[in-house]
């Protein structure tokens, strides 16, 4: 059963308007911030000339990056083998 303080709250969010954003989310500043930022995006790309592309060795590196961290995630661990077993002990007691 329910509280009559609770039955009470429950009623008066009920009869409260509805905000379409609430103040808790987002500050007056912070929208000013994400309204212009929204406006340079869409505004911008019509005004300025369009870029040349960059050159070919540029577009390589986030391939590269992009390639070391896909090899350090599929590489094994290198730890030692009392602290990997450890770690295989506590997973497998909480799974």
């Amino acid at each position: 059963m329910m509280s009559k303080q609770e039955y009470f709250r429950t009623l008066s969010s009920q009869n409260s308007p509805r905000r379409l954003i609430s103040a808790s989310y987002f500050s007056l500043e912070s929208m000013v911030v994400l309204v212009g930022l929204t406006a340079s995006l869409l505004i911008l790309p019509l005004i300025l000339p369009p870029l040349p592309p960059p050159p070919f060795m540029l577009l390589l590196i986030p391939i590269g990056i992009m390639v070391l961290l896909m090899v350090l995630a599929l590489m094994p661990s290198s730890s030692s083998s009392s602290s990997s077993s450890n770690a295989k002990h506590v997973t497998r007691t909480y799974m």
